[in-house]
């Protein structure tokens, strides 16, 4: 008597473009196990319709025709659905785009933008326990970790931190974005925590490459400084000079990456990054982000949150393997670290006699920070 079970199939790659796709079916090669993540697969029915070879293929959203999910499950292939309604796709397979995460500003405010409806829609499941959003929200922020391996792809990562208030027109505010630019002079993709800011300061530094252009996006910006009380005009007239970059500079390098979160939902995303890794989850943002900076973490002065960064990072360079190579902690702002926020000492304390002490920094001189990190 024939076992009516599926038989278990090993994985296949992951097809995440439709030219991806279109090369596996002209090879030949059997369909099973394969991972087609995000795809619109309606100009593909005819050729998947004909292919009994899908046992153990994974859909991971997308759009699909009916007929040919019909087909696909009658031959055990797995259909991971999503919710129509989410204002974000819990399956993308790329890092979001300024643009994106704010279209609608214009026209309907910031209230109305995937960016702020990814926000209450996360937080409404969290209030009435909605299992299925959950769901959909941690595999979210499991394509986007994926997605945020493959952008960085093996380039040597700064981390810039710092607190999210402060605001534009500034001197700390320079001094952040013009860390960023020779960070990125340095051939060091800058990678901050994404949100407004120090944060913002530091992404803008390394987004423009021609140093004039920069001066003239920090004078422009400081005409609407802060976040606060409204968001729109803020982003607005970030998105203008975004813009105005990418227009100027089409073949430029990519310098810069945020990493922000809904957690926080006062904190709006900065738009100077080539992609931005937005998270429902603050904790696997947070130890993603400071897992990635494999060239050094450079600290600007901030408050609990920076504080926060600070120790995680610390926490990492305590426990490094005897004999292993530590990225850099550089902390900028001497009397800031030993006064006002005094943790200098205890950073030092830990570190004493391990691998940590030659790891840690505190200067006041940003021109010093790029020699300093790992190149």
């Amino acid at each position: 008597m024939s076992d009516p079970r599926p038989r278990p199939v090993p994985n296949g790659p992951e097809i995440e473009t439709i030219s991806a796709l279109d090369s596996a079916l002209a090879s030949g090669s059997p369909l099973h196990g394969l991972r087609l993540q995000d795809l619109d697969l309606t100009g593909h029915e005819a050729d998947l319709l004909g292919r009994a070879d899908v046992e153990g293929m994974v859909v991971l959203g997308g759009r699909l025709p009916p007929a040919l999910e019909g087909h696909l499950r009658a031959h055990h292939a797995l259909i991971f659905p999503t919710d129509p309604h989410a204002p974000v796709n819990p399956y993308r397979a790329t890092l979001y785009q300024p643009h994106e995460l704010y279209a609608g500003l214009d026209e309907r405010g910031y209230e109305q933008t995937p960016d702020a409806e990814a926000y209450h829609w996360s937080r409404d499941a969290a209030l009435h326990h909605d299992a299925f959003v959950t769901l959909l929200r941690a595999i979210h922020d499991d394509s986007i970790t994926d997605a945020l391996g493959e952008f960085i792809d093996g380039r040597p990562v700064v981390g810039v931190m710092g607190g999210h208030a402060l605001e534009r027109g500034t001197t700390g505010y320079a001094v952040a974005a013009r860390l960023g630019h020779a960070l990125a002079a340095a051939g060091l993709l800058v990678a901050t925590g994404g949100g407004p800011g120090a944060m913002e300061a530091a992404n803008l530094g390394a987004f423009c490459p021609d140093p004039t252009r920069l001066d003239d996006a920090l004078e422009r910006l400081a005409v609407v400084p802060s976040f606060r009380p409204d968001i729109a005009p803020w982003a607005r007239l970030a998105l203008q000079i975004h813009d105005e970059v990418m227009e100027a500079g089409r073949a430029r390098a990519v310098t810069s990456v945020g990493i922000p979160t809904w957690f926080y939902g006062h904190e709006p995303p900065n738009v100077f990054c080539d992609g931005i890794g937005k998270y429902f989850s603050n904790a696997i943002r947070e130890d993603g982000l400071l897992a990635r900076c494999t060239a050094g973490l450079v600290v600007l002065e901030g408050a609990a949150g920076t504080v926060q960064e600070v120790f995680q990072a610390a926490t990492r360079l305590y426990y490094a393997p005897e004999g292993t190579a530590v990225p850099p902690l550089v902390l900028v702002g001497s009397e800031h670290w030993r006064e006002r926020v005094p943790i200098w000492a205890g950073l030092q304390a830990l570190a004493r006699g391990r691998g940590m002490e030659t790891a840690l920094h505190l200067v006041d001189d940003i021109t010093e920070v790029p020699g300093l990190l790992v190149g």
